[in-house]
């Protein structure tokens, strides 16, 4: 199990990503206007600067929702690779066979 705080920390980010999600994006289409003047990219970007860091999604990471743990993560189950593997060999993981001899 992970930390709680971890998790409460992961989904605080979460938030913000989705709050400042059209803001962010208006900003990058204006910085990325070759056809703006300098100076308004150059404001469009320090106004960028100045939102919160956690806002980024890329400082998102994968958390299992089981359990919380952070490495291991598979995509398409949003699952680790312990509860993946626990799932499966209670069946409860449609079309996922755990095979053991």
């Amino acid at each position: 199990m992970a930390k709680k705080s971890m998790v409460a920390r992961e989904v605080k980010r979460e938030k913000l990503v989705a709050k400042y999600a059209a803001k962010r994006a208006a900003l990058k289409e204006v910085i990325n206007d070759k056809e703006k003047p300098m100076e308004e990219r150059f404001r469009a970007s320090l106004a960028l600067a100045k939102l919160p860091r956690n806002s980024s999604a890329t400082r998102l990471h994968n958390r299992c929702q089981l359990t919380g743990r952070p490495h291991a993560y598979y995509r398409k189950l949003k699952v680790s690779r312990i509860m993946l593997r626990e799932l499966g060999s209670f069946g409860q993981i449609p079309g996922l066979v755990k095979s053991s001899w």
